[in-house]
This record gives C-alpha cells, sequence and structure tokens, in this order.
C-alpha cells in the first residue's frame, strides 16, 4: 500500500470509530433522559411539586452512579481498553448524560428565587452540591472496591 492509501484507511477507520461512538452516546442519551423522566415522574407524584425532590434524586443518583463507573474506567481498574471505552461513551456520556439534569436544577432554583422562596432555593443549592459530591465519592469508592477485588 501507498502511504496516501493507508492515510485515507486511517482517515476511515477513525471516521467509523467516531460515528460508532455517537451512536453509543445517542443511545445512552435516549435511555438516560427516559429514565429521568419516568423516575421524576414518580418522585413527583409521590412528593409533589413544592420541592424539585425529582430533580435531586436523580441528580444524587446519577452523580453515585458516574463515580462508581469513573473508578471503573480508571486504566488500572477491571475493564479491558475496548470496555472502558464503552462505558466511558454508553454509560458515563449518554446515560449519565441524558439522566442528570443540571439545566433542570437550574431553572427550578431560578423560579423558586423569582418566586421569592429563597430558603427552598438555597436548600436545593446546598442539598445538590452536597449530596452530589458525597455521592460521586461514594460511588468512586464503590468502584474502587470493585477494581481491587480482582
Amino acid at each position: 500500500m501507498t502511504p496516501t492509501r493507508q492515510n485515507g484507511s486511517a482517515v476511515r477507520e477513525k471516521r467509523n470509530y467516531m460515528n460508532i461512538a455517537y451512536l453509543w452516546v445517542a443511545l445512552g442519551g435516549a435511555l438516560g433522559s427516559v429514565g429521568r423522566f419516568w423516575l421524576n415522574g414518580i418522585i413527583s407524584g409521590r412528593f409533589g411539586e413544592t420541592f424539585p425532590w425529582g430533580t435531586l434524586i436523580i441528580n444524587v443518583t446519577g452523580s453515585f452512579l458516574i463515580g462508581v463507573i469513573g473508578a471503573l474506567v480508571v486504566p488500572e481498574g477491571r475493564l479491558d481498553s475496548q470496555s472502558r471505552t464503552i462505558a466511558t461513551q454508553l454509560l458515563m456520556a449518554g446515560v449519565c448524560g441524558g439522566y442528570t439534569t443540571f439545566s433542570s436544577f437550574s431553572l427550578q432554583t431560578l423560579n423558586l428565587l423569582r418566586d421569592r422562596q429563597w430558603l427552598y432555593a438555597g436548600g436545593n443549592i446546598m442539598l445538590s452540591v452536597i449530596l452530589c459530591m458525597i455521592a460521586v465519592w461514594l460511588g468512586y469508592l464503590l468502584g474502587s472496591i470493585f477494581n481491587s477485588a480482582k
């Protein structure tokens, strides 16, 4: 093969790889979005919408999930290179990206502020940041335990 033909083949391979990556992210995003919509409906139906419990719970569970996956995809973790790539694209960028709801959190907090619900707005900000940080840390710890159980 000539160098030009080899370069063209490499470009096609990279393009195919990127197309597959977009498909993984899109599939995961669809699953995460549907999961968020479903769970938020259940939580809002159960607890009402005075405080955005659905968004808070979704962000905390999503933070936990991305913590677990984040620990599993480190190079020294349990997953091989191909599995790390799929987990990063499908689960982290896709599912977690579609599932977690920072834009919803932001709009709901703004609406609480506009409605002069200062305590709810402040509580939503503090609980979201603190609980999501704890959840991602606990998730990462759990993922690290899985890694050490080789």
